[in-house]
C-alpha cells in the first residue's frame, strides 16, 4: 500500500512537448501580467505551471516551486524566454527526482534562481539586437516595395513574418534548453560553472549599483552660514562622497527588505513619507 502511494507521489517524466506547451504559454502571456515588483515572473510562472503540475504531486512541494519561480524575472521574449524556459524544467525535472528519491539537493534554490538571473540580461541583450534591431527590419524591409504599391501585404508581412518567427525561434529555443540541462546537475557542480555563476552574479551586483547610482536621485537642500560665509551641504558632499545620498536610500531600503522581507509596497510607502519629511524641514 505504501509503495502504491509512493508511485503516485513520483514525479512524471516530462517530453519535449510538455516544453514546447511551456514555452508557448511565456509567449502569449509575455508582458501581460507585468508587476512593478516581479515584471515578467508571472507569465514565467504561467508558462511553468503545467510542468510543475507533472513534477511536484504533493501540494507543499508545488507551492514552493511556484514561488521558486516567481521571484523577480526580466528577460527577452524569444532568446531569453526560450532557452531559461527549458533550462528551468529540466532543472525542476532533477530537483523533483532528487526531492522524490531522498537524495542530496543539488538543484538548490539559490542555485537555480542564480542560474536565471545568471542568464537573463546576457540572453535579454542578444535577442533584443538580433530579433527587434535585425531581424524585425528585414521583414519590413521586403515589404517595403508591397507597400509603395498600395499592397496590403506590405503591412500583414512584417507582422505576421516576424510573429511567426517568434514562435518558430522561441520553441527551437526552448528545446535547446530543455536537452542542456538534462545534463545540467553535473555540468553546474562543475567549478568552471559554479564560478561563472558566481561572475554572473557578482556582475549583476555591479549593474545594480550602477543603475541606483543614475536613477536614483537624492540631494540635500541644507544650508549654512558660518562667519558670514554660506556653505551648500550637497556641494561640500559632492567633493567628499558624491552620491552619498543616494547609497544611503538604496542601503535603507535593502535593510528593511532583509528585516521585513520583499515588501516593495510597504517600501515605496515608507520611503515616500520619509522623503517627504525630510524635504518638508528643509533637509532635502
Amino acid at each position: 500500500m505504501q509503495d502504491i502511494k509512493k508511485d503516485e507521489m513520483a514525479p512524471e517524466e516530462l517530453e519535449l512537448k510538455d516544453v514546447r506547451k511551456a514555452y508557448l504559454r511565456w509567449h502569449f502571456a509575455n508582458e501581460i501580467p507585468h508587476t512593478f515588483e516581479r515584471y515578467l515572473a508571472p507569465s514565467l510562472l504561467y508558462a511553468m505551471m503545467p510542468v510543475l503540475k507533472k513534477l511536484y504531486k504533493s501540494k507543499e512541494d508545488l507551492k514552493k516551486a511556484y514561488k521558486r519561480q516567481l521571484l523577480f524575472f526580466n528577460t527577452q521574449l524569444t532568446w531569453g524566454g526560450g532557452i531559461i524556459t527549458g533550462l528551468m524544467s529540466s532543472m525542476e525535472q532533477e530537483r523533483a527526482l532528487q526531492e522524490y528519491n531522498n537524495e542530496e539537493i543539488t538543484m538548490t534554490d539559490d542555485l537555480m534562481y542564480n542560474t536565471k538571473a545568471g542568464l537573463m540580461g546576457a540572453l535579454a541583450g542578444i535577442g533584443d539586437a538580433i530579433d527587434s534591431g535585425t531581424i524585425q527590419y528585414i521583414f519590413i524591409a521586403i515589404a517595403i516595395s508591397w507597400a509603395q504599391a498600395g499592397s496590403p501585404m506590405g503591412a500583414l508581412f512584417p507582422f505576421v513574418g516576424f510573429s511567426l518567427y517568434q514562435v518558430f525561434i522561441g520553441r527551437f529555443f526552448a528545446k535547446q534548453g530543455f536537452v542542456l540541462g538534462k545534463n545540467a546537475s553535473s555540468l553546474l557542480k562543475s567549478t568552471g560553472v559554479q564560478n561563472a555563476i558566481n561572475i554572473l552574479s557578482a556582475l549583476g551586483l555591479f549593474m545594480m549599483g550602477i543603475l541606483a547610482a543614475n536613477y536614483v536621485k537624492v540631494s540635500s537642500a541644507l544650508k549654512f552660514t558660518i562667519s558670514g560665509k554660506e556653505f551648500v551641504f550637497q556641494e561640500l558632499l559632492d567633493k567628499v562622497l558624491p552620491g552619498a545620498l543616494p547609497l544611503v536610500t538604496v542601503l535603507g531600503v535593502y535593510v528593511f527588505y532583509l528585516k521585513k522581507g520583499l515588501k516593495v509596497t510597504q517600501a515605496l510607502l515608507g520611503l515616500t513619507i520619509i522623503l517627504a519629511v525630510l524635504a518638508g524641514i528643509g533637509i532635502l
